[in-house]
């Protein structure tokens, strides 16, 4: 039985070909402007300098060589060197321009990525695979780099060539150039036919190839977890078929790219054979010379090539704009939470932290909190507890205005948080997540993270205090030690202890704990236990813990579910209470025992 992909695919692109995508793509070229208008005269002089060689043949066919005009011969030659000596050095320095120009491009392209990417809500990372996302900082921003360099300069430079050797043809035989011009028509029915099948096409290769990119790097994350659950052979099928599909979209897009090429050549073939036929009926009618018929035949063979160099660059925007409008459309995607337009800085924070009526859903028509006033006073600690999914990493994720509230207020210090900049609100915060994410480097340099002015001695000291020095001095490198992606050489637990210290460094005055503990064994929680008291000393705290014997010593407990706040008081206050918080208590006291 066939094994069902239920692997969601990206979203296929029916719009049109857009100009205006290349019309705003313009404003990463107007950056290169200058280099690139010398880059272009520079090969529109080497082009002209070549467009003589024809006629210098002409020249050494019909007169020189006849006349046995050996002065005149050598005198054609020597120019037909310099026009190529001409040709091959602006040929030269304008490719080295251009290279500059398409990295300087790529780095603009990828600049502007990044930056937007890092302030983009966490919904967007939780709704696409991190593989979709890679796929476009990198592969795309290269595949369009060139076509917004060399091809926009190619695009013109050939339409110019293109009006000279008109113009050099009709200067050496007007019939004969007739004969050329018939074929014009011939291609642009067969270019006009071939245009939207193509586009198409490598859409279609890009949304394929998208898709195999995001599930690919999906397995290499999630491949202990493959190796558990024995799904080495699903897997495989599932990547096969994705493969299988990225293969067919790229046979079938190669298949209408390779048939421009053939067919502007054969159109090509077809115009030369016509201009000898032409040719030699008028030069048996003593009308023409050789030297006219090979010049023109020669133009005729330049005059194509621009020809087919335009389709080249057409087929290469066919082939690249649909990995433009992919990039657009990253750039596009709106920064839900951003700076006020009169936003101001957060003064120094003294920890007063106030819901006032907060309402909150994290889709329209889904209140996830409602209606929701509290106040905690600098230095107050305060747990949240309740069933998963009740809002309380909501609460703070508010604190720290990840998210934009439908209605009412959060204030910190009196102050609205929603009209300072997200800067100064975040860098006066330590937010202590469940899954301590480790960035590849070292140790020292993850727990510098978040102060880059740190001195070792403050590393060591935030590293004692949270029972991390111990074990960073046991390995290979103590706090030089290289840790790898995701900090794959260390434990869950050792994880949380280096985020600990990261925390701390940055002395935070609100700081959040989310489930900070829970990778932590009892014992290293217990040692733990001091090191956060001196976290918390003096600072507002907000901890979600599902280990209640962990937060009986808060200030408050604020009992979360139902959309609001059901319960509200110390550990004691709670018990005594003998409601929801009771009940939850007490039942993982009997568990634990």
């Amino acid at each position: 039985m066939a094994r069902r992909n239920t692997y969601k695919e990206d979203e296929v692109l029916e719009t049109p070909f857009d100009v205006h995508h290349l019309i705003r793509a313009t404003v990463y070229v107007k950056k290169y402007a200058k280099r690139m208008l010398v880059a272009f005269l520079l090969s529109a002089l080497g082009g002209i300098a070549s467009l003589f060689t024809p006629m210098i043949t002409r020249q050494a066919l019909d007169v020189a060589i006849p006349n046995e005009d050996m002065k005149m011969l050598f005198t054609l030659v020597g120019i037909l060197v310099g026009c190529c000596i001409i040709t091959v050095i602006f040929t030269t320095i304008r490719s080295r321009i251009m290279i500059r120009v398409g990295q300087g491009i790529v780095f603009d392209i990828r600049k502007d990525l990044f930056e937007h990417l890092q302030k983009l809500p966490f919904q967007y990372y939780d709704d696409r695979p991190h593989g979709k996302i890679l796929v476009r900082v990198v592969n795309y921003v290269n595949s369009v780099s060139d076509m917004l360099s060399n091809s926009l300069i190619n695009l013109i430079l050939e339409a110019l060539n293109l009006i000279f050797i008109v113009i050099f043809m009709f200067m050496v035989d007007v019939k004969l150039s007739l004969v050329v011009l018939a074929g014009v028509p011939v291609l642009m029915v067969f270019m006009f036919w071939i245009k939207n099948r193509q586009r198409k096409a490598w859409q279609q290769v890009s949304n394929k190839n998208s898709n195999l990119n995001a599930y690919l790097q999906e397995n290499i994350v999630g491949a202990r977890v493959t190796q558990i659950f024995a799904r080495e052979a699903e897997n495989a099928e599932i990547f096969e078929g994705l493969s299988d599909r990225a293969r067919k979209a790229w046979m079938k897009a190669v298949k209408y790219s390779n048939l421009v090429w053939p067919g502007i050549d054969n159109i090509s073939v077809v115009i030369r054979a016509c201009i000898f036929i032409f040719g030699l009926i008028v030069f048996g009618q003593g009308h023409e010379t050789v030297g006219t018929i090979l010049a023109i035949s020669s133009y005729a063979s330049r005059f194509w090539q621009p020809i087919m160099s335009l389709g080249n660059i057409f087929n290469n925007f066919i082939n690249n704009i649909a990995y433009l409008e992919r990039i657009f459309e990253t750039l596009d995607e709106p920064v839900v939470v951003e700076d006020a337009e009169d936003a101001v800085a957060m003064p120094p924070i003294r920890g007063k932290v106030t819901f006032d009526h907060v309402t909150f859903g994290y889709e329209e028509g889904q209140t996830v909190l409602s209606d929701v006033s509290f106040t905690v006073q600098p230095g107050e600690s305060v747990a949240l507890v309740g069933p998963t999914g009740a809002g309380k990493s909501t609460i703070v994720n508010l604190i720290s205005r990840f998210y934009n509230i439908n209605s009412g207020r959060v204030l910190i210090d009196d102050q609205d948080i929603a009209g300072v900049t997200l800067k100064s609100l975040r860098s006066q915060m330590g937010i202590m997540l469940q899954d301590s994410f480790i960035f590849s480097g070292t140790i020292e340099d993850n727990i510098r993270y978040g102060k880059l002015d740190a001195t070792e001695e403050e590393i060591v000291r935030v590293s004692a205090t949270v029972c991390a020095d111990e074990f960073i001095r046991k390995m290979a490198d103590g706090y030089q030690t290289e840790v790898k992606e995701r900090g794959s050489l260390l434990s869950q637990g050792q994880k949380q202890l280096i985020s600990f210290a990261r925390t701390l460094l940055s002395d935070p005055a609100i700081l959040i704990l989310d489930e900070a503990t829970s990778s932590i064994d009892v014992q290293t929680e217990r040692a733990l236990q001091q090191g956060l008291n001196a976290m918390l000393e003096g600072r507002t705290s907000f901890i979600i813990a599902h280990r209640l014997s962990t937060i009986k010593n808060c200030d408050k407990i604020m009992y979360i579910d139902k959309g609001g706040i059901m319960e509200c008081g110390t550990h004691e206050e709670l018990l005594a209470k003998r409601g929801y918080y009771y009940r939850l208590y007490t039942a993982q006291m009997e568990d634990i025992a």
